[in-house]
């Protein structure tokens, strides 16, 4: 028998409540009303040892187990690899997460930045589970709700788990980045991946005034990711600020390959040997991170344990054939280049300009899209990158500011 769990949704409400994360009525309403465990079928994937991922899958949990696990404050993992499920295995096995059911702090979170008004109409990039869609369905409607999943398989369970909370919303199976024209305008869009710019799509069918909700993240790392929400304006161009920080799966149109292979043969030959001005460590930090992938966008960040304990650091960028490698020596950082772009070099003036602005955090950049090229401001001038209806990055330097900066009047997209 499945047991009831809306004392688990209760408490759940309370939780978000106390984190000052839930604060509409209609939104404590929604979170009380939708089950959770719906979503996570037919099973997600919990951390093992040596990183894999242990199987659970709700028709093989005890129910009371299987409800704690919904409604644990965490994201669950319900993909790897792009195909599997927790039913299609019997033991811990290796992969790359490419689903799961966000954390609800996060999923409430960013449906109150989102400010929806009754008889809105709304648009979510990427579907996974369908949780967050249920959600949104309760406090508008299932007919003001378009929901777009580029997975076939992820978008057939999230649709089935819909219909069986009750909702037949709008449900899609494409490409996200592209949105969903025919339901269009929208009042609000929402995405639940992370995305290099906000796609000038998302702002043309959104109506005006209307606002876009999306994690940027300028490379492909994890972390050093910002929330953006924008307001579109009359003129077809949006504007707005990074809210706070923000961790989501890539769009998968946009997924990095991890690198693999012999690291050796990557940084193998140097053209230059330094000491490092600022520790490369520095990165393990938010807007450090954030501000090194808008500098070089096609950068990894790597580390590596060597056999005799030293730590090892890496900045590879493969498409431009170029690396950067620091060794700890004791004192500091020493660092060798190769390749045609000196990333560390380019990396580190950024870096260092922005310790001379006082280490202003993620939430002072400042965001504007329009449809033409992306362009950057740069110590000799404007250069552009990208093709016709790419978002526009403009900014205004001064002296010794890289190209993003003006401190809060700093715009990218």
């Amino acid at each position: 028998m499945t047991p009831d769990t809306a004392p688990e949704r209760r408490a759940l409400a309370d939780r978000l409540e106390e984190a000052g994360v839930l604060t509409h009525p209609k939104w404590r309403a929604a979170v009380e009303a939708v089950p959770r465990e719906l979503f996570l079928r037919p099973g997600v994937f919990l951390p093992a040892d040596d990183g894999r991922w242990r199987p659970v899958t709700a028709l093989g949990t005890d129910p009371k187990e299987w409800s704690e696990i919904a409604y644990r404050d965490e994201s669950l993992v319900t993909q790897l690899d792009g195909h599997l499920t927790a039913d299609q295995a019997t033991e811990p096995v290796p992969g790359v997460p490419t689903s799961s059911s966000t954390t609800p702090v996060t999923v409430v979170g960013m449906l109150e930045a989102l400010d929806i008004e009754d008889g809105h109409t709304a648009l979510e990039v990427g579907t996974g589970t369908g949780y967050s869609t249920a959600l949104v369905c309760h406090r508008l409607g299932e007919d003001n709700v378009t929901t777009i999943e580029v997975d076939p398989g992820v978008a057939a369970r999230a649709d089935a788990a819909l219909e069986a909370a009750g909702y037949s919303t709008w449900t899609v199976t494409g490409d996200g980045l592209l949105g969903h024209p025919r339901r269009a305008p929208y009042d609000r869009v929402i995405a639940t991946c992370a995305v290099r710019r906000v796609p000038h799509t998302w702002v043309r069918q959104t109506k005006p005034g209307g606002i876009v909700l999306t994690t940027l993240a300028p490379g492909s790392w994890a972390y050093g990711t910002g929330l953006a929400k924008i307001t579109v304006n009359d003129d077809g161009t949006a504007e707005g600020r990074i809210i706070g920080e923000s961790s989501f799966m890539q769009a998968r149109s946009q997924a990095v390959v991890p690198l693999a292979g012999d690291l050796s043969a990557r940084t193998a030959y140097a053209d230059s040997e330094r000491e490092a001005k600022v520790p490369p460590t520095l990165l393990e930090q938010w807007m450090p991170a954030f501000l090194a992938q808008l500098t070089a966008p096609g950068a990894q960040l790597v580390r590596v344990t060597r056999s005799d304990g030293r730590q090892q650091l890496y900045v590879f960028d493969a498409d431009r054939e170029s690396f950067a490698a620091f060794t700890g020596n004791g004192s500091g950082w020493a660092v060798r280049q190769g390749g045609p772009a000196a990333l560390w070099d380019d990396i580190e003036r950024t870096l260092i300009a922005w310790q001379d602005a006082e280490r202003p955090d993620i939430s002072t950049v400042r965001l504007r899209v329009t449809p033409a090229r992306t362009r950057t401001g740069s110590a000799t001038g404007p250069h552009c990158a990208g093709n016709t209806g790419s978002p526009e990055l403009t900014s205004r330097t001064r002296r010794r500011a890289p190209p993003w900066w003006r401190g809060p009047s700093s715009y990218m997209g």
